[in-house]
């Protein structure tokens, strides 16, 4: 079984006084927004080349869809 490997920056939270449940949902966000927890999810079960690749079309449809929205209200 073979795994892409993985690249991006440290995450890091600090635990003060205002306790770890706070840390723990700062987590939670830094790993949502960094896609930690959509990639966790996603490999959790073996992907078939076929589903993958059609996976990564919807993906980028969804961005050009996305920047077309964006274009079109900054005008």
């Amino acid at each position: 079984m073979q795994y892409e490997p993985v690249q991006g920056r440290p995450l890091e939270v600090r635990v003060d006084d205002r306790g770890v449940e706070r840390a723990i949902r700062k987590l939670r966000r830094l790993l949502a927004s960094e896609g930690v927890l959509r990639e966790i999810k996603r490999r959790r079960h073996y992907e078939k080349p076929s589903v993958k690749s059609k996976r990564k079309l919807r993906e980028a449809e969804r961005r050009r869809k996305r920047r077309e929205r964006k274009r079109a209200q900054d005008r």
